[in-house]
C-alpha cells in the first residue's frame, strides 16, 4: 500500500519539479535540465530526484550545485502545489542510465557490424 502512494507522490513531484525548474527557477547556472525520475521513500520523508543535464561535465556539476542551493525554494514550491503533511527532503542526483543506455547501444551496434563483416568474409573466401 505504501509503495503505491509513494509512486503516485513521486510521479506528481516529477511533473511539478519539471515546471518549477523550467519556469520558476531563475538561476542562470542551471542549464537545460530534464527530470527523469523521482524516488520517494515509503514513509514519504525523502525524495531522490534524478536529473539529466545537457552540457559538459563542468556544466553538469555547476547545475547540480545550483539545484542543491535552491532546494529550499523548490521544497517550498512543492509544498504549495502538493497537499501533504510534510514535504519530503529533496536530494538531486545525475541520471546515469542515459549514458549507460547509449554505451550498451554502441556495443550492440559494434557486435552487429562484426557479425556482418564475418558473414561477408565467409561468403567470399580469400583464394
Amino acid at each position: 500500500m505504501g509503495t503505491i502512494r509513494s509512486n503516485r507522490v513521486g510521479e506528481q513531484m516529477k511533473k511539478e519539479l519539471t515546471d518549477i525548474i523550467g519556469r520558476k527557477l531563475k538561476d542562470p547556472r542551471v542549464g537545460f535540465v530534464t527530470v527523469t525520475a523521482v524516488d520517494v521513500t515509503g514513509d514519504l520523508q525523502q525524495a531522490t530526484v534524478y536529473v539529466s543535464v545537457f552540457g559538459d561535465s563542468e556544466q553538469k556539476e555547476q547545475t547540480l550545485r545550483s539545484l542543491a542551493k535552491a532546494t529550499g525554494f523548490i521544497r517550498t514550491e512543492i509544498g504549495k502545489r502538493i497537499r501533504m503533511r510534510k514535504t519530503p527532503d529533496i536530494f538531486f542526483k545525475f541520471d546515469e542510465s542515459l549514458n549507460y543506455g547509449s554505451k550498451i547501444e554502441s556495443l550492440l551496434s559494434e557486435i552487429k557490424r562484426d557479425d556482418e563483416d564475418s558473414e561477408e568474409n565467409e561468403d567470399h573466401p580469400k583464394p
